[in-house]
């Protein structure tokens, strides 16, 4: 499995790692996770829980933009090193991005999803010139 394959691993499992911590926020605000209505709850979260919440959507979103990249670079035959450090590049961004959002360091927050947003379009831009 390339490296790229394995980021795109580790950018699946960010989402869900990313909602299994708002649970802590969920418990501190209102005492318990509520599972019949985990949606409901997550609207009602406010200060570090509601952006958690927020930082998830965004990972999914990011994935499926990710995930495309990646494809297209690989079915273009975009060179290897160049996939593999797009895709690392990605992965720390969007690592520190979810960290900066509950944080409350939104510029820091920006600056990581405008990273991990450039290594996709790199991999993009790389496939139109391969």
């Amino acid at each position: 499995m390339t490296t790229g394959l394995y980021c795109l691993f580790i950018a699946v499992l960010l989402p869900y790692l990313i909602a299994g911590s708002s649970a802590y926020f969920r418990i501190k605000q209102f005492g318990v996770v509520n599972n019949q209505n985990p949606r409901q709850q997550a609207a009602a979260l406010e200060g570090a829980g509601a952006r958690i919440v927020a930082a998830q959507a965004n990972a999914w979103e990011a994935l499926l933009v990710f995930a495309s990249a990646l494809f297209i670079a690989n079915v273009s035959g975009v060179d290897a090193s160049v996939v593999t450090t797009a895709s690392i590049i990605f992965i720390v961004g969007r690592v520190l991005h979810p960290i900066c959002y509950v944080a409350n360091l939104a510029t820091l927050r920006s600056i990581s999803f405008v990273v991990a947003m450039g290594s996709c379009l790199w991999l993009i831009g790389s496939s139109l010139f391969t």
